[in-house]
């Protein structure tokens, strides 16, 4: 059996916060505002993989109201959800992710990112890819103002 799960996280950009992609930090005067990190990356591949699995969403399992998870590091939520991902018998076929954002430039960051998922997920690099578009200037993305995240997985039965 195969499952498929979409994920989805986004972010306003703030000063005074690390902008975070996937466990690694880019340097850029921004970062993402949210209760954890702000790693919307692991964020959308968190839902992405509970979603496959049907076992919920990265709310459910760590409420943004329950102080506990403030400043949170997002390897810890992803690898917390991903044990029980696995131990429902799921296996990881691939990661294929989208991250809109205008500046600064991901291209230098990419393989380095896809390394640090693979490592958070027990995988190989080759199962993840993570590739970025800007806004073209438009809308929030393209002005600077928010850093959002598609994932897409596909999870195979261990049986």
């Amino acid at each position: 059996m195969i499952r498929v799960g979409l994920g989805y996280d986004k972010h306003v950009l703030t000063e005074g916060r690390r902008l975070i992609m996937g466990g690694i930090e880019i340097p850029f005067e921004k970062g993402e505002d949210g209760h954890s990190d702000g790693d919307v990356l692991l964020h959308a591949i968190t839902d992405a993989l509970l979603g496959a699995a049907g076992l919920g969403d990265i709310g459910s399992y760590f409420p943004p109201e329950d102080q506990k998870w403030k400043n949170a590091d997002s390897k810890i939520l992803l690898k917390t959800c991903w044990s029980d991902v696995k131990n429902a018998g799921w296996k990881l076929g691939n990661l294929d992710c989208v991250i809109a954002l205008e500046k600064p430039k991901f291209l230098p960051y990419r393989e380095q990112v896809r390394q640090s998922i693979a490592d958070n997920l027990g995988c190989s690099k080759e199962q993840v890819f993570v590739k970025a578009k800007t806004g073209e200037k438009l809308g929030d993305i393209g002005q600077g103002k928010a850093v959002e995240v598609w994932c897409v997985c596909l999870l195979e039965s261990k049986n």
